[in-house]
Order: C-alpha cells, then sequence, then structure tokens
C-alpha cells in the first residue's frame, strides 16, 4: 500500500543542527533589518553613516545583511550612536543578566 506524503514526513526526523542554525540566520537577518529600519528612520544613507564611521559602505552593508559576527563592539557602538542610539552589552548567566557596557 502506498504512503501519502503526509504519512512520509510524519516519521520523518527533523535533522536539529539544520533546524537551529535556520533559526539562527533568521534572528540575525532580522535583527539586520532592524538596524537599517533605525537607520532609514534618521533619513540616514549607508554612505553617509559610512563616512561619519570611517568605514567602508560595504562594511555598513554587512551589518545590515546580518553579518554582525565579525563585527567589533566598537564599531557597533560607534554605528548606534550615530544614529542616536545607546548600544547596551549583557551577559546571560542562568536566570541572571548582567549589562558589562
Amino acid at each position: 500500500m502506498a504512503k501519502s506524503l503526509e504519512q512520509i514526513w510524519a516519521k520523518r526526523e527533523p535533522n536539529r543542527d539544520a533546524v537551529n542554525e535556520h533559526k539562527k540566520r533568521m534572528l540575525e537577518e532580522t535583527r539586520a533589518h532592524r538596524l537599517r529600519e533605525l537607520r532609514e528612520d534618521q533619513a540616514m544613507t549607508q554612505v553617509a553613516l559610512a563616512e561619519r564611521l570611517h568605514i567602508t559602505q560595504a562594511s555598513i552593508s554587512k551589518f545590515e545583511r546580518g553579518d554582525l559576527d565579525s563585527a567589533r563592539i566598537d564599531t557597533l557602538r560607534k554605528y548606534i550612536d550615530a544614529i542616536g542610539g545607546k548600544l547596551l552589552v549583557e551577559v546571560e548567566l542562568g536566570n541572571e543578566r548582567i549589562q558589562i557596557a
């Protein structure tokens, strides 16, 4: 007897590593999209922001596409300062959150 697609999918185990990687990528893209929205809310272009930070427009573009893993904290702080915000850095240990910057 032939199985339906639903029956085949129901028996298939999800690849947790792939699921977690996809979640991570989606979260990075969401955060990056928010950075772009915040910059645009200040009527600032990528070029203008890059000039203000003394970095390349390509670097700004990388941030806004979600490539924040390689970003230095001081660069992110300058980015946020330039659009009128304040960067806060927290550490979460168990149930405790500690602001370190």
